[in-house]
């Protein structure tokens, strides 16, 4: 430390620190002189001043980097600690705000002025009422102003904290000693006893610091997952300049979040790009570093290292309004994919109105066959994670079409429609649909058809008794097999009827028929009889009302 002393706080003076948790700590310069340099030290800890018993308080702390201590007071000591409230809350009716007080993480984004960083704060709320998260945005201005501003004073236990009006000392009690203050002091140890005793007795500021915006970039409350980390990419797109949200949880999760401000209604949109699982075992996240140079972000866990891309461009498809819609600041439409925005380059404007002239009606089709009792899937997800879905089915000799209701047997899940006990009144066409700024895609269109349980049985029952020597295998196996036979899943023409035999040969033809099956079965193709009836039905008929693993287990 050179000719530095080693320097503390007061180890029993509560005015100083009461049981504080340290989060973070910066060195920031002021301004060219380094004499001048502070750090600032960023916890949480019980609040004096507040009116509730042991409240907690979100704290910026202040040093001036060259502090040596006092010459008779103070000795080893700091002697321009000062300190004010980090508020970070949602303003709420009648002046009562939702304040979120236990600071978990922050993160200074530097900019081009190294004086002026921006500062982003990850704060948790330690309401019993509900339990919440919240990002706000602090610029140093606000905080150079909160420490240059009054201080705050209380002069006995029955009074309320309030301004000091009284005569403050010179140098001002926080300052350092360096050129730019008159460099009048050569050190804090020829601080004058007036100025020292002051600083003491007055470390706390009376004006709080209040975020950009005087409210969050993002609130949580959904109770998902507790926010732990955050790291914050400063990107250039073709509409403006994105703040991207990096932020980790409890259970090895990465949120990837752009948030924009809505200056009409004075709100905040937040945009969830990217949800990913980190770690295969869901531990949690305690420390996140960006390199914007290498385009990655590293994220710590207790066990392990994990490297991520900040963008995944292409998993938006082939669609520029895939591209557009997914609002990620980093892509762009180039005219035939979506792909990494680059300032200079020639890729399309990414904003909605290149979404009017795009083809939304590139519609995927299925064909899916379910039996009936039993659970079906129909897949579909969306490509971007704030895009709405709505499902609508067509029945049979229906010419219009309408809103599919959910309840018990009928849910709506991540992965798509999700039937847990299939009816035959549910056979139709579905259309899954997405709404997203008032602009609706129609990405999947699945026609549903139900096979009949009992022909299900009828038809093995026949194919035991007609062949049971045969072992007829579900694809033909090029010349073992003789031309008059026909393969087994052709079977099922009679549960669907002649009408869609080449419809439904051609789906089964592809889904069983690939060189790979064709190989496999060759080498067994008994998997495909049972021994006996009694066996089959044994084996069938408990899987008739089975629920799929990943709903029973939630």
């Amino acid at each position: 430390m050179g000719r530095m002393a080693h320097i503390r706080t007061e180890p029993d003076d509560d005015r100083l620190l009461k049981e504080p948790k340290f989060v973070s700590s910066f060195l920031i310069p002021d301004n060219e002189d380094q004499e001048d340099n502070k750090v600032y030290f960023f916890f949480t800890e019980k609040a004096l001043e507040a009116e509730t018993v042991h409240a907690i308080y979100s704290r910026v702390g202040r040093v001036c980097a060259n502090d040596m201590g006092g010459q008779r007071m103070l000795v080893n000591k700091w002697t321009t600690f000062l300190k004010t409230r980090l508020i970070c809350s949602v303003p709420g009716m009648n002046g009562i705000d939702t304040h979120f007080d236990e600071l978990e993480d922050i993160f200074l984004l530097q900019t081009r002025d190294n004086k002026n960083p921006v500062i982003f704060g990850l704060f948790n709320t330690t309401s019993n009422i509900f339990r919440g998260y919240a990002i706000c945005v602090y610029h140093m201005a606000s905080i150079r102003a909160a420490f240059n501003g009054p201080y705050a004073h209380k002069e006995g236990p029955e009074y309320h904290w309030s301004v000091y009006e009284g005569k403050v000392p010179y140098p001002r009690p926080g300052s350092c000693a360096s050129k730019v203050n008159g460099g009048l002091y050569g050190s804090t140890k020829d601080y004058p006893d007036e100025a020292i005793r002051f600083a003491r007795s007055h470390p706390l500021m009376y004006q709080p610091i209040r975020p950009v915006h005087k409210r969050p970039v993002l609130v949580k409350t959904d109770g998902k997952y507790k926010l732990k980390q955050i790291a914050v990419d400063r990107v250039e797109a073709e509409d403006g300049q994105y703040d991207v949200l990096f932020i980790g949880t409890d259970n090895g999760i990465v949120l990837k979040v752009i948030t924009i401000y809505n200056q009409e209604t004075e709100s905040m949109e937040e945009v969830i790009l990217e949800e990913l699982q980190v770690f295969k075992v869901p531990v949690p996240v305690i420390s996140m570093e960006i390199s914007s140079k290498r385009q990655q972000i590293y994220v710590g866990a207790e066990s392990a290292v994990a490297q991520l891309k900040f963008h995944q461009c292409d998993m938006y498809g082939t669609a520029c309004a895939d591209c557009c819609l997914a609002r990620d600041p980093y892509c762009a439409w180039d005219g035939i994919s979506c792909s990494r925005y680059y300032p200079t380059g020639t890729q399309a404007k990414r904003s909605f109105q290149t979404i009017k002239g795009d083809v939304l009606d590139k519609t995927e089709e299925r064909l899916v066959y379910g039996i009936e009792y039993n659970s079906t899937l129909l897949e579909c997800i969306p490509r971007t994670l704030q895009a709405k879905v709505i499902w609508f089915v067509q029945r049979a000799h229906e010419a219009r079409k309408e809103e599919v209701k959910t309840d018990d047997r009928v849910l709506k899940v991540d992965l798509g429609l999700l039937f847990l006990r299939l009816h035959r009144m549910d056979a139709g066409t579905y259309f899954c649909q997405t709404v997203e700024h008032s602009i609706i895609h129609t990405i999947r269109k699945i026609t549903l058809e139900v096979v009949e349980e009992e022909r299900v049985d009828d038809m093995f029952n026949k194919d035991y008794e007609e062949d049971h020597v045969s072992q007829k295998m579900p694809c033909p196996v090029q010349s073992s097999i003789p031309h008059g036979s026909r393969p087994w899943y052709k079977e099922f023409l009679q549960l669907i009827g002649y009408s869609n035999f080449q419809r439904v040969e051609e789906y089964c033809e592809k889904v069983w028929c690939t060189d790979k099956k064709r190989k496999k079965l060759k080498m067994s193709p008994s998997k495909w009889k049972y021994a006996n009836p009694q066996e089959k039905k044994a084996r069938i008929k408990p899987d008739h009302y089975r629920v799929p693993r990943h709903t029973a287990d939630s």
